[in-house]
């Protein structure tokens, strides 16, 4: 099971660049389901597109 996440994070986002991503609300890690990255503490999803996370926040 650890090696069909590892897969789906690569197709996402690199495991280097997924390390480095916090949530821009409450600085939690984040983690990948489907193509978003969601934050493990508030679970506010972020699409990624073409392998860029969009994690801005609406006013």
């Amino acid at each position: 099971m650890s090696g069909e996440n590892d897969r789906e994070s690569e197709s996402v986002v690199s495991d280097e660049l997924l390390k480095l991503l916090v949530c821009p609300v409450d600085h939690a890690d984040l983690r990948v389901e489907s193509s978003d990255l969601v934050c493990t503490r508030c679970g506010r999803r972020f699409p990624v597109e073409d392998g860029i996370p969009n994690m801005l926040i609406d006013a």
